[in-house]
């Protein structure tokens, strides 16, 4: 069961949802939902009642001292709406957890509750543990069922086969129920997954901006990523087994990446370059 305040009506939503869990790899994506959340001050509008979806001994509630009183905070999905979002529409932000149990149910209400808001797209952001160097930037795929998304150079037809999550889960049923789709996965590095992963999360948000053709605020979440590069580089400068084996990742992206120096990619680049900068050449917020 969900509950909700009142909402206004909604300017033509977009949905943005990431959940914590198998779909997480070093917390990533729930990073990114996170960091929206607050760079456009989103307003809580609803949330899941727990009982319903979580095993609370794996997802445990929290006690926390608020302003002196003890007080429980259960583990659940909460829903936000950014209406100062830079895109001239409004936003709808679903930051969660993977449920328990009753996930068909769970994506059934979720997907009820934006759709009967005029939901327009929804984007689920992922992160996965994979192959890659730290050194370099990070991948982000983009795949949909969606065929005008296909066909516009959005986002290609996943191929994976194997085990899923809730993020496919949410997606399989909104493409049955005709809202588009497209999930977001940064690959990241398997090495140094454990949370946060600042870069994945920087990653995700240039794709973000590149989707949807706008500038988020990033400045902490570029500084966090620069800590993380160099922590991952000493841990890799005081291990030469992981200095070799890093550097065999470099040479691999590095050979795999050739044909991405097309002029296009770099025009993509810069045309992302401009966007955070303003018309006097000064950086924009």
């Amino acid at each position: 069961m969900m509950h909700f305040a009142d909402i206004p009506e909604l300017r033509d939503p977009v949905v943005l949802a990431a959940f914590e869990g198998w779909n997480d790899a070093g917390e990533c994506a729930s990073a990114v939902v996170e960091h929206l959340r607050r760079v456009w001050d989103a307003e809580l509008v609803a949330s899941i009642d727990p009982e319903d979806y979580y095993d609370m001994q794996v997802n445990r509630p929290q006690v926390l001292n608020n302003g002196g009183e003890r007080v429980l905070r259960w583990p659940t999905t909460r829903v936000f709406v950014a209406r100062n979002s830079p895109l001239g529409r409004d936003v709808v932000l679903i930051q969660g957890i993977e449920p328990s149990i009753r996930w068909r149910t769970f994506a059934g209400e979720l997907l009820d509750f934006v759709i009967e808001r005029g939901a327009t797209m929804l984007i689920t952001l992922g992160g996965l543990l994979a192959d890659v160097p730290h050194t370099r930037p990070i991948p982000v795929s983009m795949t949909s069922e969606d065929t005008e998304l296909r066909e516009q150079g959005i986002a290609e037809r996943s191929t994976y086969e194997g085990p899923t999550g809730i993020v496919g889960v949410l997606g399989e049923l909104a493409h049955r129920r005709d809202l588009p789709s497209l999930s977001a996965w940064a690959a990241v590095p398997h090495y140094a997954g454990g949370p946060p992963s600042p870069k994945a999360t920087l990653a995700l948000i240039g794709a973000l901006e590149e989707l949807l053709g706008c500038v988020i605020d990033d400045t902490d979440v570029v500084e966090a990523s620069r800590a993380w590069e160099r922590g991952v580089d000493e841990l890799a400068a005081s291990d030469d087994e992981v200095a070799e084996y890093v550097a065999s990742l470099e040479d691999a992206q590095d050979t795999a990446d050739l044909p991405e120096a097309t002029g296009d990619a770099i025009a993509k680049e810069f045309e992302r370059y401009l966007r955070k900068r303003g018309e006097d050449g000064s950086p924009r917020g």
